[in-house]
């Protein structure tokens, strides 16, 4: 973002251009760089003025120079016109010297090339923290809707967690009280680049909002581009510290006595609290509820949130009820306001620690590999669930989230658990008693194909996860260990075993069957994969569930999936 100020005919840049030149000789100066990252300051204010001069044919291709101006000190980095440019598209020199393009500044001279290499600098930008959002939230950025601040404050705040003492020369810059002006000319060259990058499909404007192409999620989820991704960081930390160490340390001394004193004291701190009064980048980053787009830095409290999205701040009686969870705490929120009340559940993702997890890992080796962390869970939560109601399925919606404090808000279903339905089926004496338990069975297995063929696999699909609300309709719940892609057999293979662990010892094997034979005949008749129903019956998932539910039954049920193809699809 090139900046011509009054100054720029004064002595003070006469000076500077004159240097330039003398250290040039005979080469052509390209471009002289004044930083400017603190708009709000004015040149004359500041005692230390930092300098990059572009020289075509360089030699030496890189030096710097320390020298006296006009009363100020100037730092100089005089850069061959080759190695800049490589340092810009490919971050040759870890963006050490690229990165002022990044930061306000004033062009003294070579404006338009200075333009030209600033956008092609923060379209790769953008595309790189795009891939680390898709890397770092890859179920939730499917769904995401970015702001392009966000590639302006995490381009800076990336530079200012590599070298701290940066972020004593942008205060006005990362912080809220930012001017407009400023912020909208620091924007501008983001913009442009966001406009290219739009043209050339490589990303996805709508809006005023940025969105990441399923493309570049599935790409950023491999090994190999994420490796590539974290290594760029390396070469950025050393240059970025090798090159901006004297400068800054120069800069921040001479203009603040005290900090001298206080130093080494601060630079021991940690990043979060040297930044904590920087504008956090997530703030732009949101992802939609049923009631609108959250931001990922939203912290609203599970009060907060009965009283303003609720009851929609009225005066309310509020309680809160535990209603379940072992390895999160689940609590239904009642709010009462003019005789009528409302109710909603609140979910907390905990951390599970090695004791939580351990045995379900130890329970499903070789089978199912789960989600630990809260945040990831929290995030599949969402994102699943928010893709599934968009394809009209019936799944509570995402009211609010809170990732800072892991809380997800969502609608409460009033309805039946189907295991309730399964129970009914294992005590019952006769088929006719449970042909409508069999029939719910089989719309299950219409319901759960049909999600498959979106290619979202629900990683969690015990009865206790489907609820038949009031009206008979079939909703889908608990979506933190679902994702796209995933294993469709588990959850044919958890749904049928989980369900057989309901059936007595002394039941016969035919309620078994019953019960596999009316979820495969609904799946099959949903379109469903009758590979994915064997699958299931094979021993890498039956040996799973063996724990738990009679031998027997698990026998019966792989059997039926076994022969798929002889489930008669309209028996129930």
């Amino acid at each position: 973002m090139s900046k011509i100020t009054s100054e720029k005919g004064s002595d003070l840049h006469h000076q500077i251009l004159n240097f330039c030149s003398h250290l040039a000789g005979a080469a052509e100066v390209t471009a002289v760089i004044l930083l400017d990252n603190n708009p709000s300051s004015a040149h004359r204010e500041k005692s230390t003025l930092e300098v990059v001069a572009v020289i075509r044919d360089f030699q030496p291709r890189l030096l710097s120079y320390i020298k006296s101006i006009g009363g100020k000190t100037l730092i100089l980095f005089t850069v061959d016109h080759w190695v800049f440019d490589r340092d810009v598209d490919r971050g040759f020199l870890g963006e050490a010297l690229a990165s002022i393009l990044i930061f306000p500044y004033t062009a003294l001279k070579g404006k338009e090339y200075l333009h030209t290499q600033e956008i092609i600098l923060k379209k790769r930008l953008i595309l790189e923290l795009s891939a680390n959002l898709a890397a770092g939230f890859p179920e939730l950025s499917y769904i995401m809707y970015i702001k392009p601040q966000y590639f302006m404050y995490e381009a800076m705040l990336n530079r200012v967690r590599v070298f701290p003492p940066l972020a004593y020369g942008m205060p006005n810059l990362m912080c809220s009280k930012i001017n407009r002006r400023e912020t909208e000319a620091v924007l501008r060259g983001y913009n442009e680049a966001l406009d290219q990058l739009a043209r050339e499909e490589k990303i996805i404007r709508s809006d005023g909002y940025v969105l990441i192409p399923e493309k570049m999620v599935k790409e950023s989820q491999n090994p190999k581009v994420r490796f590539v991704n974290i290594s760029k960081s390396a070469p950025r930390t050393l240059f970025t510290t090798l090159f901006g160490l004297f400068p800054q340390l120069l800069n921040f001394f001479s203009q603040n006595t005290d900090a001298r004193l206080n130093f080494q004291r601060l630079t021991q701190k940690k990043e979060n609290n040297m930044t904590r009064h920087f504008i956090d980048p997530q703030k732009y980053v949101y992802v939609p509820t049923s009631e609108g787009l959250v931001s990922l830095a939203d912290k609203l409290s599970i009060t907060a949130f009965a009283q303003k999205i609720l009851v929609n701040g009225e005066n309310a009686a509020v309680k809160f009820e535990r209603v379940g969870g072992v390895l999160n705490d689940v609590y239904l929120i009642r709010a009462r306001s003019n005789g009528a009340e409302k109710k909603a559940l609140v979910k907390r993702f905990k951390e599970w620690s090695g004791f939580k997890w351990f045995p379900l890992t130890l329970w499903a080796a070789g089978a199912r590999a789960f989600s630990v962390l809260g945040s990831t869970r929290l995030e599949k939560e969402c994102a699943i669930s928010e893709r599934l109601r968009r394809e009209g399925f019936n799944v509570p919606k995402i009211l609010h989230v809170n990732h800072s404090e892991r809380l997800v808000f969502m609608e409460y279903i009033e309805g039946e658990n189907l295991s309730s339905a399964i129970k009914r089926i294992a005590a019952a004496d006769g088929k006719e008693e449970t042909m409508n338990d069999l029939r719910q069975i089989t719309r299950v297995g219409e319901t759960m194909a049909q999600v498959h063929s979106r290619n979202v696999a629900l990683g969690d699909t015990k009865p206790e996860n489907v609820i038949t609300s009031a009206n008979g309709e079939i909703y889908l719940l608990d979506f933190e260990q679902a994702s796209h892609g995933g294993d469709k057999a588990w959850d044919v293979a958890e749904f049928l075993y989980y369900s057989g662990h309901y059936l007595p010892p002394l039941s016969s094997n035919s309620k078994a069957e019953a019960i596999a034979k009316a979820f495969v005949s609904g799946y099959l008749s949903a379109g469903g994969d009758i590979d994915t129903v064997r699958k299931a019956g094979t021993p890498k998932y039956t040996r799973v569930f063996s724990v738990f539910t009679l031998p027997s039954v698990v026998l019966a049920m792989s059997n039926v999936c076994k022969k798929a193809e002889k489930v008669n699809v309209k028996t129930w």
